[in-house]
């Protein structure tokens, strides 16, 4: 594997960042007239966001997850990492992204809007992971590959020695996509990160801790892959208040609880749908949802809307014909979906 450096875009690699005076001032703060704002502070949050905020926020989810702050990058959720990871590695109208399919749309969206070819590789019928046609797919302008695990819509996480075989064999940079991985027994990537500088590892607060409306996403990295994030990165580009309150939901959290509830309601869940006559299949979940295929995809999903109840569509998707993507909720959520779904098997 070629130093994960050299797979920089050179304008990238040679970009003077954006500082601020504050960046650059290392005595104590006092009065502040740099930045253009406001000075009445009645709002609360009449500043720009501080870096020691930030660092504060980095610094818990450092002792969260044990991996060092230098390793670590807060984004305006996974979305952002994502693009970088595009405008840090990728050069427009020359190179190329590999991606397993079906997964999360917002890899293809991110090559389209940075003019990167795009190159999905399926899933085998089981949804297990192809390495071999993986790696196969990759080329000497193939600067990144896509792997969601547990993966979207899927559900199912795939080993962590096949994704590392491919992590091994590619001259590109390796962005594993671990936004579910709270729910799945395999676990994560982040014990061999510092083994692997072409790989990265994304995460999230959304799911597991509850707090998707903040937008906070996490990218683990080699040190020199972070530092290119935050000099591409905008300077502001997660607010005060998400900061703060972020920083206060986290130390409050009772996520493992939650986690383990949702993987009870889960498997709960799992065993009556199987039950259920309009039901041909639920497949497994390593994730906070269910993909489960259905005689009539539309029929019910009509009936579930209707009755308020708002599920995903996946039919169209490729391997995905017939089904529909439920999110785990509440006993009484996931009670409501039951009962619409038995009334629809009832009149159909």
């Amino acid at each position: 594997m070629k130093d994960v450096i050299s797979l920089v875009r050179p304008n990238i690699a040679s970009l003077e960042p954006y500082s601020t005076a504050r960046d650059e001032y290392k005595g104590e703060i006092g009065v502040l007239m740099d930045a253009n704002e406001n000075p009445f502070a009645g709002k609360g949050i009449n500043r720009y966001p501080s870096t020691s905020a930030k660092d504060a926020l980095r610094s818990k989810i450092s002792r969260m997850k044990g991996i060092p702050c230098g390793n670590i990058f807060l984004g305006n959720g996974s979305d952002e990492a994502i693009d970088l990871c595009y405008r840090i590695f990728c050069r427009p109208g020359m190179d190329n992204a590999v991606a397993i399919s079906p997964s999360y749309g917002m890899y293809g969206v991110c090559a389209e809007v940075n003019d990167v070819a795009y190159r999905p590789v399926l899933l085998r019928d089981d949804f297990s992971l192809p390495v071999d046609e993986i790696i196969a797919a990759c080329d000497n302008n193939t600067k990144l590959v896509f792997i969601c695990s547990p993966n979207n819509p899927t559900a199912n996480a795939f080993p962590l020695e096949s994704i590392l075989k491919v992590v091994e064999a590619v001259e590109a940079v390796v962005v594993v996509d671990e936004a579910y991985v709270d729910f799945s027994p395999k676990g994560s990537l982040l014990p061999v990160l510092s083994q692997h500088r072409n790989l990265i590892i994304l995460q999230t607060l959304s799911k597991a801790y509850g707090l998707a409306g903040l937008r906070v996403g996490l990218a683990f990295a080699c040190e020199d892959v972070i530092k290119i994030f935050r000099q591409v990165k905008y300077p502001y580009n997660i607010g005060t208040d998400t900061i703060e309150l972020a920083l206060r939901c986290l130390e409050a959290s009772d996520a493992p609880s939650e986690i383990k509830t949702l993987v009870a309601e889960r498997k709960r869940l799992e065993g009556i749908l199987r039950e259920e006559p309009c039901v041909l299949e639920v497949y497994p979940s390593d994730a906070n949802f269910l993909l489960v295929k259905v005689t009539d995809t539309s029929g019910l999903y009509r009936s579930l809307i209707g009755a308020g109840v708002i599920v995903r569509d996946r039919s169209r998707v490729p391997l995905c014909g017939g089904c529909l993507r439920i999110t785990v909720g509440t006993y009484e959520e996931n009670q409501k979906l039951i009962e619409v779904i038995r009334a629809y098997g009832r009149e159909s």
